[in-house]
């Protein structure tokens, strides 16, 4: 164990335990106690303070493939919603002090005062491989027997039949006008004066989606995940956006049904579990991934201009693009294992990608398709 793992932090003993009995043995990092949720993994080196705070990770134990997290710290500027959302977190090192201008506490520090329960010190190599092997499962973390952590993990619902948006949607309905600011990186325009009005359903959104619908020229009011086809258009929006959101998309009945009466009625976009409620509306279906796609570095193509683009996503669930025959035309494909990363409605024009385009952290390959929904509100 290395001394950025122990300095200034415990040391007690902790497993990762999946539901399938296999035990990852490691030390207690962040709060104390125990955790469930569904172990998958990320292969992002950097990032993560976005990926604690991105509300899609609700439910789930994340692990970090990249070796060390926390040398930089944490800070108030990059969190993607207002608090963790992440079930656990699963790191090899975790540098308990950080070096960054930006830094206002460790990693650790942060995990603590938020409640969340991780481990580290464990072969995040040989997790990471048996859940590309086996499929992303339940999990375990905590200070006890690893039998009683097993009950735990094999206890615990499925995240195939679970609408999770309901723990990480708004309450209430609220305006968003801030920019990229601070982060807006050279070569990206200026947020301009907005011309057009987005009511954004808000699934589990990220802020910078957020950020990026303010740069593209809009105003954007934000509602509540039940919010109903009439009470957005009672809003009278020039669009309307279906955010990113965590669980299976199959059981966001709420969202299909109203997706399903806006159709046609306002341009569409759509990005992650969005994608998917808007697939489903249309008539598709959707279906879990082994281990699904979670990292910054994803191949896509654009079979429209035949340009690859690197994404960063999270997603374990997919939508069957057969399914959609017909109705709708593929024109994203995932270059890794060909599965759908993006539709086009042909009758309304309505569109979704599975990837997320605002990045954060990430490459801005794809920052175009929020042009792409303003030309079509503009049109």
């Amino acid at each position: 164990m290395s001394a950025a793992s122990t300095a200034h932090g415990s040391t007690a003993s902790a497993h990762l335990v999946l539901a399938d009995g296999t035990a990852f043995p490691g030390h207690a990092i962040g709060a104390s106690g125990h955790t469930v949720g569904e172990a998958v993994f990320t292969t992002g080196m950097t990032g993560y303070q976005e990926v604690l705070t991105d509300p899609s990770y609700c439910g789930q134990i994340v692990t970090m493939t990249a070796p060390q997290m926390g040398n930089t710290g944490v800070n108030p500027d990059d969190v993607e919603a207002g608090k963790p959302n992440v079930a656990g977190f699963v790191v090899h090192e975790l540098s308990r002090l950080s070096s960054n201008w930006r830094s206002r506490a460790s990693l650790d520090d942060y995990l603590k005062q938020n409640g969340i329960v991780g481990i580290a010190g464990i072969d995040t190599r040989a997790l990471t491989r048996h859940l590309r092997d086996h499929g992303a499962q339940m999990a375990a973390i905590g200070t006890e027997d690893t039998a009683t952590l097993r009950e735990r993990a094999k206890s615990a619902p499925p995240m195939t039949g679970l609408d999770l948006t309901a723990n990480v949607t708004t309450k209430q309905t609220y305006e968003w006008s801030q920019g990229a600011g601070n982060w807006r990186l050279p070569g990206v325009a200026e947020a301009r004066e907005p011309r057009f009005h987005v009511v954004a359903i808000d699934f589990g959104v990220k802020q910078n989606i957020l950020r990026c619908l303010v740069d593209a020229g809009c105003r954007v009011t934000v509602v509540p995940s039940t919010t109903s086809a009439q009470e957005v258009l009672a809003h009278k929006p020039d669009g309307v956006f279906l955010s990113n959101g965590p669980g299976d998309p199959a059981a966001v009945a709420h969202g299909v049904r109203t997706v399903r009466e806006l159709v046609g009625k306002r341009p569409l976009f759509g990005i992650c579990l969005g994608h998917q409620i808007l697939c489903l509306a249309l008539g598709g279906s959707t279906y879990k991934l082994k281990f699904g796609h979670r990292g910054l570095n994803q191949p896509v193509k654009d079979l429209a201009t035949g340009r690859i683009e690197i994404t960063s996503q999270n997603h374990g669930f997919c939508v069957d693009v057969d399914s959609l025959e017909g109705k709708c035309e593929l024109t994203h494909l995932h270059l890794n294992d060909g599965t759908c990363e993006g539709i086009r409605h042909t009758e309304s024009g309505a569109f979704s990608v599975q990837y997320h385009p605002e990045a954060s952290a990430g490459p801005h390959d794809a920052r175009y398709l929020f042009k792409r929904f303003t030309d079509q509100m503009k049109q």
